[in-house]
């Protein structure tokens, strides 16, 4: 008889079993609900197919639906069978590779011909139809070469590379059934009946291993759900998502443009979209004053050795615009025989001198605090700036006004003494906090960037991180929101903080962000002269509420949808003449408007009212104020709001305090 093997359950309980015991196997002896629910488990740590044997004596756990981990092995396996769906309905097709991802999953196939939309609903179906035959997904070790030559046989050649790239000499497969066989190192769910809500949703283009100088495959993505129920919910906030697109939403309202002839990733503020932003410059600004700051003024560019001493170039150059060079020199050295290569090293050297679009605002603010001494009292200095900054982000990443080329951060820099980083860290999120709870954005986390203990790659003493650290995560702690702390995620020169908001249908967005700095003090060797008369080093504290006012904004007009609150809407109320007699009217009411420092817009066109409001909606304009003949002889307009509707008939003057008012108050409700 052999010897059985000890299996320790999370309860701290131990069973005894024979060997070959599968997890589902105990699942089924606990309880058959747990059976029923089981995705996948969880040995000495490893995830671990439910009918996979127990080879040893282990720590075991049952992961159902409840564990984010058991979600990514269903995507998985829904990743297996799109590929089983493509093969039996296109089997000259050729596989890459099939990863879950977040909400989901993909499939990269190499096909000729490219897939359609009506191919789309084909693959779905067979998944369903695959999917009914209940096919168990079956775990096989097979030898490297044996494996090699197989897949050779199947002309499938990325396998035959990934299986070549493998150190192992046995790699594991799944089957799927008599006809379909995928080198992949799992897990996966027990059999093809465990899964219940799927989608496939669209088809893109990618290259093998995200190299573009390899194959352009097509890539189709789905999602998949531990429910029909889950499923519908994201299929929802995905339309609704569609409907909030700053892309679009941004072209319908005039807020801002992107034109080839200007460049991809540069943004045109229109009109209405620089009202928006300068509200929210208007309104920091406000705070900025009350916390002690002083603004500062930057140019666009600086000399490439400023960047050099900073660590931004060459280090970063990959999402860097090239460097500006004298005309003149690189006249000189072409004439000498200079090449591309050697221009280049000369430039990373420093032999050759230029100038560059700047990608971060920090060294120029550096060398303002530079230009002057400074004694322990000055300190903490503020300094803040609306400061406009250059990344040359990869064409493929461009979106809107979320990933751009050109974006004005709305910069400071602290320069402090280390006992003050907590109270300056602490006024930073107090800041943060103030922009959030103004705009309506009640969800957030807060995400503590921590070093590793065990890297060389951070700079300062330990003592000093230890007290930044301490710093930051005590002043995380204090805004009353969730907040993590994750090592290895600082900065190399500092622990940092950054916000994650979450917008009204759940999607997260990281935006504002802190960080502490010892380097950049280091290696522009700043001082103070202390209280002893002596030399000291400033700590460097970087903080951007909004993070890049571009990005801040695009995600605003997702969050409401374009129907911004009444202090942040380009136009805040449009007066409406019911007919030409009532224009002149109509204007002495716009006026008063005016005069209140309201944005008002009189459309007098000869249109029906009914289509003028109309017009005014789909502008999301809050306040319609409707004039005809009553409304003129009482000195009255009719209210309607573009969430309430007709509101009836009010005096001029209490209408015009009354939008006044909630401009004033950056009220979000009307």
């Amino acid at each position: 008889m052999s010897e059985q093997l000890s299996i320790t359950l999370p309860d701290g309980s131990s069973r005894p079993v024979e060997p070959g015991t599968t997890p589902l196997d105990i699942a089924r002896s606990i309880g058959q609900r747990l059976a029923d629910d089981a995705v996948v488990a969880r040995v000495n740590g490893a995830l671990w197919d439910l009918s996979r044997p127990l080879e040893a004596n282990a720590a075991l756990e049952i992961l159902t639906s409840k564990n984010p981990e058991a979600l990514e092995v269903y995507r998985h396996s829904t990743a297996h069978l799109l590929a089983a769906a493509v093969l039996e309905l296109f089997p000259e097709t050729k596989l890459g590779i099939g990863p879950p991802i977040k909400d989901g999953f993909y499939y990269d196939f190499d096909r000729p011909v490219p897939f359609t939309a009506e191919d789309l609903e084909k693959i779905e179906k067979k998944m369903v139809e695959i999917r009914d035959r209940d096919l168990a997904y079956e775990r096989k070790l097979v030898a490297k070469d044996e494996g090699l030559a197989k897949y050779r046989g199947l002309d499938e050649p990325m396998k035959c590379e990934l299986i070549e790239e493998r150190a192992d000499s046995i790699f594991s497969e799944y089957t799927l059934g008599p006809h379909f066989i995928d080198f992949c190192r799992g897990p996966h769910v027990p059999s093809t009946k465990r899964l219940k809500a799927f989608k496939l949703l669209s088809i893109a283009g990618a290259y093998w291993k995200g190299d573009e100088k390899r194959q352009q495959l097509q890539r189709i993505y789905g999602t998949a759900w531990f429910s029909q129920k889950d499923l519908d919910e994201y299929l929802r906030k995905q339309e609704e998502a569609r409907k909030r697109d700053h892309r679009v939403l941004g072209r319908q309202l005039g807020l801002f443009a992107v034109d080839e002839k200007v460049g991809q990733g540069l943004i045109l503020w229109k009109p209405k979209g620089a009202v928006i932003r300068q509200e929210l410059q208007t309104f920091i600004s406000e705070h900025l004053r009350r916390q002690g700051y002083t603004q500062v003024f930057t140019p666009h560019i600086g000399k490439l050795d400023l960047y050099r001493t900073s660590g931004h170039f060459p280090y970063y150059a990959d999402s860097q615009f090239p460097p500006l060079v004298d005309r003149e020199q690189i006249a000189r050295l072409a004439g000498e025989g200079c090449s591309c290569a050697q221009l280049s090293n000369r430039l990373e050297s420093g032999e050759i001198d230029g100038f560059l679009l700047k990608p971060m605002n920090c060294p120029h603010h550096i060398k303002i605090y530079d230009s002057d001494p400074h004694s322990y009292r000055d300190l903490p200095i503020r300094l803040s700036e609306f400061g406009t900054v250059y990344r040359f982000e990869q064409s493929g990443e461009l979106g809107g006004m979320t990933r751009v080329r050109g974006f004005t951060q709305d910069d400071a820099h602290i320069f402090c003494t280390e006992d003050q980083v907590p109270a300056e860290v602490a006024g930073c999120l107090e800041l943060v906090k103030v922009i959030f709870g103004t705009l309506g954005m009640k969800e957030y986390r807060v995400r503590v960037g921590l070093r590793d203990p065990d890297s060389a790659k951070y700079v300062g003493s330990a003592d000093q991180w230890d007290r930044a650290e301490k710093a930051c995560k005590d002043a995380a702690a204090s805004l009353g929101v969730r907040f993590s702390l994750e090592p290895g995620e600082a900065a190399f020169y500092g622990p940092k903080i950054d916000f994650v908001v979450e917008d009204v249908i759940g999607r997260e967005w990281q935006l504002g962000t802190v960080q502490v700095d010892y380097q950049l003090p280091q290696r522009f060797d700043l001082n103070y002269t202390g209280a002893d008369n002596q030399q000291h080093r400033p700590v460097m504290i970087h903080r951007a509420p909004f993070g890049s006012m571009e990005r801040f904004v695009g995600v605003l007009i997702e969050h409401f949808a374009g129907a911004f609150p009444v202090w942040l809407s380009p136009v805040q109320a449009v007066v409406l003449p019911i007919a030409d007699r009532h224009n002149e009217y109509a204007g002495q009411v716009t006026e008063k408007l005016k005069a209140a420092g309201l944005r008002a817009e009189l459309d007098s066109r000869g249109e029906k009212v009914n289509y003028k409001i109309r017009e005014a909606q789909l502008q999301k304009i809050p306040y319609m104020l409707v004039v005809g003949d009553r409304e003129a002889a009482e000195g009255k307009v009719a209210v309607r709001t573009r969430k309430g509707g007709d509101q009836g008939a009010k005096p001029v003057d209490e209408v015009v305090a009354m939008i006044s008012g909630m401009a004033q108050s950056r009220s979000i409700e009307e």
